[in-house]
C-alpha cells in the first residue's frame, strides 16, 4: 500500500517534484522553473513551488467535496 506521506523534493536536475515518502519511482507532480523564473525569485523557487502545491491540494480538495454533478460545467476556460 502506497504511503500517504507527500514529500516535496528538488530533483537532479533542478525540478521540484511532488512525491509518496515511500518511493523512488515517478513522482506525482513535476514542477519546473525556467532559468529567467529562477533568477527573478531570487533563489526562492522552492517556496513558490510549495505555494503552489499546496494551493493545488486545496483546490483538488474542495473539488472532491462538490457534488461532481451540480458543479461541473460543459465548457471549461483554463487560464
Amino acid at each position: 500500500m502506497p504511503s500517504p506521506f507527500l514529500e516535496i523534493v528538488e530533483l537532479d536536475n533542478g525540478k521540484v517534484a511532488l512525491r509518496r515518502s515511500d518511493e523512488e519511482g515517478e513522482p506525482l507532480l513535476v514542477i519546473e522553473f525556467s532559468v529567467d523564473a529562477k533568477d527573478y525569485l531570487q533563489g526562492n523557487y522552492i517556496e513558490v513551488a510549495k505555494a503552489m502545491i499546496s494551493a493545488g491540494m486545496q483546490m483538488a480538495g474542495q473539488m472532491m467535496d462538490e457534488d461532481e454533478d451540480d458543479h461541473v460545467p460543459e465548457d471549461r476556460v483554463l487560464h
